[in-house]
């Protein structure tokens, strides 16, 4: 039996996950129902996802304690899956709209996985109202982030109608044969010893070669955070807020979406990226959210941005991924000026992270996050200052429309971890033109996430007012009299 040893990054995931706070991520993928479907199309889709015994990584992997000279645990294939189990039905109350649908998937995302089993789930939703039915997908953040996630949904989808009508479900898409260079020094096979001694060693080589780099990026973050004013956000520098106390089990889950045609337009206008204008958006949102329950710090909230550092052409999965911190000018009235301290606190993060070399960006992640990691571990998490106030994460996704057993999916909306110290999480996920938010949030701690949702249309109408030119309204000519002669 092959084994893959987990990286830092994704044992974090494992060790600091509780019953209060499961390390899970989630996708609700929303399609149309083909015009042709039967009437039993749900049932069929049901029964043949549960008879469907062929299965591909990471699908069918599970979690092991390794017993070679590295504690850390390994991934092995599990030749016993139980789709019963890991695959369920939901069915809302026709017709079912979005506030329904989120609160559904509020309570799938509560719920932890069981790690003695491959860590996913796939709830078949129906009942939605314009012809529509679901599929709720989670799986366990230590074998998947962001990118690699999106990679693997994709692979089970077809742009073709017609190529799509016999797909097999998600779990036996085929995965692309692995790049020989494209093994990462902590996931040797077969842990042995040999293995396990020549991994430890590769791994000492890198992280002494990458220790001056690291010693220059952290220097410089402690430099610049007792030193003048540079316009760049640092790590626990953020100050407390609603989103920054304890959470409890329950989860609460709103989706927003908008027309990336909108958002490029504002992003062009401004001379800034799309995620400055996401960033933008959360941030005039955020500001407005707090204001009205009299809640809103003097100083500025701050956003943890997951940034990839996956290739291209990597299609493995666990996390390969950093933090910058960026700074959401909820401290600043006006959109414009809001979106220019945004547009410099992310410059200057980005150019900080992008000054390391590829090969330290684990090293510097995990040193990053231990201070958090240890929070969790102690039971202080939530009870001390936070790293930064949010996560906000945006994951590009494919530009094409997609299909599915001849349905069109017509929307995917990220479900992400909350956690103590960060009651809120927003993710969003580009597809097919549109721009797709999915708000994550601890029931107990932030009640009407959904107005929070709605509070995101009108900061990207602001910030449309205040960058693009105001639409002209035709001038109607007065008709000219005609007096007829007597």
């Amino acid at each position: 039996m092959q084994s893959l040893r987990l990286n830092p990054l994704d044992a974090a995931w494992i060790v600091t996950e509780s019953r209060a706070t499961p390390n899970h991520v989630g996708g609700l993928l929303q399609f149309k129902l083909p015009d042709d479907a039967p009437q039993d199309f749900m049932h069929k889709m049901m029964v043949e996802f549960r008879n469907h015994r062929t299965f591909t990584p990471p699908w069918n992997q599970r979690l092991k304690q390794s017993f070679s000279m590295n504690p850390m645990r390994v991934w092995v294939e599990d030749d016993n899956i139980d789709l019963e189990y890991h695959v369920r039905h939901a069915a809302l109350p026709w017709p079912g709209g979005e506030r329904e649908l989120g609160e559904l998937v509020g309570r799938l995302q509560s719920t932890p996985l069981d790690l003695s089993r491959p860590p996913w789930e796939c709830t078949i939703i129906e009942g939605l109202e314009g012809n529509r039915f679901a599929l709720f997908i989670k799986m366990h953040h230590s074998l998947i982030d962001g990118i690699s996630g999106v990679k693997l949904l994709q692979r089970g989808m077809s742009p073709d109608r017609a190529k799509s009508l016999h797909l097999p479900p998600f779990w036996a898409a085929g995965k692309p044969a692995a790049r020989a260079d494209s093994k990462q020094p902590h996931e040797a096979l077969v842990p042995t010893v040999a293995h396990a001694i020549a991994g430890a060693m590769q791994e000492l080589r890198i992280q002494a070669s990458a220790t001056p780099q690291l010693a220059m990026a952290f220097g410089k973050l402690v430099k610049d955070a007792f030193g003048p004013t540079s316009g760049m956000a640092h790590p626990f520098d953020a100050p407390r807020s609603i989103f920054n106390g304890r959470v409890r089990e329950k989860r609460r889950f709103a989706t927003q979406q908008f027309s990336l045609q909108r958002m490029k337009a504002v992003a062009t206008a401004a001379n800034c990226t799309l995620n400055d204008i996401v960033l933008a958006v959360c941030g005039g949102a955020l500001r407005r959210f707090l204001a009205e329950r009299d809640s809103l710090p003097d100083k500025a909230l701050t956003a943890g941005i997951p940034v990839s550092v996956r290739p291209k052409d990597d299609d493995g999965n666990g996390n390969a991924i950093t933090f910058i911190v960026s700074t959401l000018g909820t401290d600043i009235a006006n959109a414009k000026d809001r979106l220019a301290a945004i547009r410099q606190s992310v410059k200057l993060a980005k150019e900080h992270v992008q000054s390391l070399p590829r090969q330290a960006m684990m090293q510097y992640t995990v040193f990053l996050m231990t201070p958090t990691i240890l929070t969790l571990l102690t039971g202080i998490g939530g009870r001390s200052r936070p790293m930064f106030n949010i996560t906000i994460s945006n994951v590009p996704g494919p530009e094409t429309p997609l299909y599915f057993r001849g349905a069109e999916m017509v929307a995917t909306y990220p479900a992400s971890i909350v956690t103590h110290g960060q009651a809120l999480n927003i993710t969003c996920q580009s597809y097919a033109g549109f721009m797709n938010f999915g708000f994550t949030a601890c029931h107990s701690s932030i009640p009407g996430i959904q107005r929070l949702a709605v509070y995101t249309a009108d900061a990207l109408t602001e910030l449309e007012t205040a960058f693009l030119p105001a639409p002209k309204v035709p001038v109607k000519r007065a008709r000219k009299k005609v007096v007829k002669a007597a």
